[in-house]
Parts: structure tokens; C-alpha cells; sequence
């Protein structure tokens, strides 16, 4: 994927990986912020939470 974030200086190439993982047998999802989010009942639960995490994360930086 190539683009600009909104803290980048210039356009680069970003590769995203997947952010679900398990532990100790439990589903999360990792952030850029570092932060391990969860635990989810199911892969379709853990990405909702993605999506909401996502737009949370946008609104707060148009907040700023």
C-alpha cells in the first residue's frame, strides 16, 4: 500500500499485517499505539471492534 499518513513527512510504502492473534488460546487484536486489545468471543467480534477502534482513533485526531 502506498500513501501518506497523517503524521508522515512523505508518501512511503506501509504493509499491513494481520492484526488478530491469540493468547493463551483468547483472540486480540494489536494496534499501531502498541496496546493489545480483547479478548473476543469470535474473529467477527474482534473486527467490529477493529472498525469502532479505527474511527475512534480518527476522531480524536481531527480533535486535536
Amino acid at each position: 500500500m502506498y500513501g501518506m499518513r497523517a503524521q508522515d513527512n512523505a508518501p512511503a510504502t506501509h504493509f499491513r499485517c494481520d492484526r488478530l492473534c491469540r493468547v493463551n488460546g483468547e483472540l486480540y487484536f494489536t494496534t499501531r499505539e502498541l496496546t493489545l486489545e480483547g479478548p473476543f468471543e469470535n474473529r467477527e467480534a474482534a473486527e467490529r471492534e477493529i472498525h469502532a477502534y479505527i474511527e475512534r482513533m480518527q476522531v480524536m485526531s481531527m480533535s486535536e
